[in-house]
Formats: C-alpha cells, structure tokens, sequence
C-alpha cells in the first residue's frame, strides 16, 4: 500500500468519524430541544430530586395534590390560589406579540380604585394563574390590581416553544403597555415573577422599561439560560454542557428565534436601574442559592435580599409566607404610592 492511499484511507476515516460525531449530536440536540424547549407535557419534572420539597405532601392542600396529578402542573405554591382566582370576577385581555403570536392575560382589578398594579410572572410549563397565591396576597392584602399573563408557549397563549424568559420579556414590555394604555399615566407598576418568571423581569429590567414600573420582585431566578442548562445537564444526566449546549443552542436559534448565549438575566442586570428585590430559598438545588448572590452583585440599582431559610425552588412564600409578605411589603412601600 502506498503512502497516498494509505493517507486517504485515514482521511476517509476522519472525515466518516466526523460525519458520524455530527450525526449523532444533531440527534441529542434534538432529543434536548423535545424535552426542554418545545412545547409540551414536562413530566422529566415530577422525578426530579431538585423539586422533592415541591413534590413532598408538606404544607400541600387538596388543590395542590390534584395539581400535582399531572405531571406537568403547577407547584403548590403556585396552584393554592387557582380555586381562589375562578371566583373572582376576573377580565381575560388579548394582545399580539412583535412576531404575531397571540397572548392572553388575566386581570382582576382591585376592590377600591387604585394605580398599584402588579404583573405577575409565572415559572416553567406553568401559566398565569397558577400564579394566584401571589395574586390573593397582591389583591387582599395589599389592594393592588393584578395581570397574569400566560407566556409564550404556556396556557392559552400561542407559541410552539418556551422562551426562558428571552422573548419573553419583550412580551412583558408589551404587557406593561397594555396596563398603560388601560389604566392610564398615572400608573404604578410592580413585576414580580418567580423561577422562570424571575429570571423574566430581570432580562425585561435591561429594556427601555416604561417609568409606570417602579420596582421589580424576582424569586429563585436563574442568572442565565445557559447557566440554567448547563447546570441540568450535568446533575440530571450527568453530561458536560460542551458541545450539547452549543448545538442546542443553535437549533433554538433556527426553530425559535433565540439562542440560550444571548439570553442573560446578569447581563440585563448590568442594565438595570430599577429597584429590585431578590428572593432565593437557601435549600434551593434545582437554581443554586449561589446563582442568587451573582444576580444580587450584579444589579447596580437600590436593592435587597431575603434568603428563606430552608426552603427549596420556589418554596420561599409557602416555606414562611409571613415574612416573605412582610419583607415583599415593605419594599414596596418604599417605591410605591398608595392611591
């Protein structure tokens, strides 16, 4: 055998080997984007040992427990108020997104004329409201008007995909308008969202947010998509994130419009002048607790913290609620009017 055929025989090799690795990780990207990404049932959720608190029969009700049958429901946290918000007399509004999707919004307005209005941003494969213990304390105890949007590719909003928080958060700013528009100038506005929706109204707080938004809440968000991930994919199956998020994320950019690189919550933060309120279970394995002191150091904006202690994702307001109310309360009142 001659040394040039030997040499195209090992280019051959290489260049098969090469055709087989792409091959293989077009396929696992794939596979990822399916169970991350696209829209659908997320039952990878009800195993997991992160959200073991979540799942666990402490402090969960009868609607929590029917809640958590499908396995792609809403924690208890966030389905205790369900029952309570299909009683109240709430108005359904409709908007359409920069690229056409159309999104629906739940508003309960408050008992007594007011200009404090709350958005409120739900978490992953859930919607708006699964959001209504936080809208019981915004609407009772603290006589706010309040909107839940379902975001892009959950509930009755249309959308083929989730957007982390990234194209979302152009949603909001559209939400924020709408609340403008409605209810007029003189509007006071708080975001307040958790785990996904956390990790929402810190990439809205690096936008040209309109100045009705006075303050933002944030509870258990992540600092960034890739971050996010990167952390999954080696505590749920134990793989590195070189070159699976890459080619994941390249595909999202090619079926839905964003790429995880540029989906940042520590980089709108740098952006950010709006005061800001972070929230993180100190007993959180599924967003590290450490994720939060990044965020924290990150935001430039007047600020606080509150670390509930022993409390795992998304468990901060069942875990105390009293003084996650108090705490949220009070800086509120910093920045918001009443009237």
């Amino acid at each position: 055998m001659t040394m040039t055929m030997l040499m195209s025989r090992i280019v051959l090799g290489i260049g098969g080997l090469a055709v087989l690795f792409i091959g293989l990780l077009t396929v696992i990207s794939y596979y990822f984007y399916y169970v991350a990404i696209k829209r659908n049932s997320k039952a990878f959720l009800s195993n997991n040992q992160d959200l073991a608190q979540i799942h666990g029969e402490k402090e969960m009700d009868d609607q929590a427990a029917i809640a958590l049958a499908d396995e792609s429901g809403p924690t208890p946290v966030e389905a205790i108020g369900v029952e309570w918000i299909e009683k109240q007399a709430y108005e359904i509004w409709h908007l359409t997104s920069s690229d056409g999707l159309s999104l629906v919004g739940y508003y309960l307005e408050a008992k007594t004329l007011t200009s404090k209005t709350v958005i409120l941003a739900h978490g992953y494969s859930s919607q708006g409201k699964d959001m209504g213990s936080f809208a019981k304390f915004y609407y009772d105890k603290l006589g706010y008007n309040v909107l839940m949007p379902d975001d892009r590719g959950h509930g009755d909003s249309e959308g083929d995909y989730i957007g982390f928080g990234w194209p979302d958060r152009k949603d909001y700013l559209l939400w924020i308008d709408e609340v403008v528009q409605k209810l007029g100038e003189s509007v006071q506005i708080v975001l307040h969202g958790i785990s996904m929706g956390g990790a929402t109204v810190m990439m809205v707080s690096g936008e040209n947010v309109p100045k009705q938004v006075k303050v933002i809440v944030e509870d258990c968000g992540y600092t960034s998509v890739t971050d996010q991930l990167s952390y999954q994919l080696k505590r749920m199956y134990k793989l590195p994130a070189f070159p699976i998020l890459p080619a994941t994320s390249l595909l999202t950019r090619l079926k839905a419009g964003y790429s995880f690189e540029e989906a940042s919550a520590i980089k709108q933060l740098d952006k950010n002048k709006l005061p800001m309120f972070f929230i993180h279970g100190s007993a959180d394995t599924f967003v590290p607790t450490e994720m939060v002191w990044r965020l924290y150091e990150a935001c430039k904006a007047d600020k606080d913290i509150y670390i509930a202690e022993g409390a795992g994702h998304g468990m901060s307001y069942g875990t105390d609620t009293t003084a996650y109310e108090q705490k949220v309360a009070a800086f509120l009142s910093r920045y918001v009017m009443n009237g």
